[in-house]
């Protein structure tokens, strides 16, 4: 079962599976608090997808902007718990992801991967996302 996540549905347990999954993604990385991302102001969302017993086995965020050529779309924080890895979680969430953002109307959606996570660019390819011919770039502010 694939949700989105609220302030309502966040609770101890809940937060302790995604800081295990974020662990999983970005060992070295600090993770903002939940609760924060989850406010009126941020235009994110986090979707979970849960086993049976209620265990977030899977994350992934889309977060959506206006510009000059459209509403684009970011996704951002993909991961699939190592015990469930190749049972279909991680392209369930990205399929959610995308009739999401048709759903909002964005005009593009927009990922980011390293080369050598092969699985999830197989995962991409497969979905319809090309690779584009530009450079990524990013300026570290703290």
């Amino acid at each position: 079962m694939i949700e989105i996540l609220s302030k309502k549905t966040i609770n101890s347990y809940i937060l302790e599976d995604i800081q295990k999954l974020f662990r999983q993604l970005s060992p070295n990385k600090v993770q903002i608090p939940i609760k924060d991302l989850l406010s009126e102001t941020n235009d994110s969302l986090i979707f979970a997808c849960y086993t049976l017993n209620k265990k977030i086995v899977g994350i992934a965020s889309l977060c959506s902007y206006k510009v000059i050529s459209g509403h684009k779309g970011w996704i951002e924080d993909v991961v699939v718990d190592l015990d469930y890895r190749g049972q279909g979680i991680g392209e369930k969430l990205i399929q959610k992801l995308i009739s999401t953002g048709k759903e909002k109307g964005l005009t593009e959606i927009y990922l980011f991967t390293e080369n050598e996570k092969k699985a999830a660019i197989r995962l991409y390819l497969k979905l319809g996302f090309k690779q584009r011919n530009s450079k990524l770039y990013n300026l570290k502010l703290t």
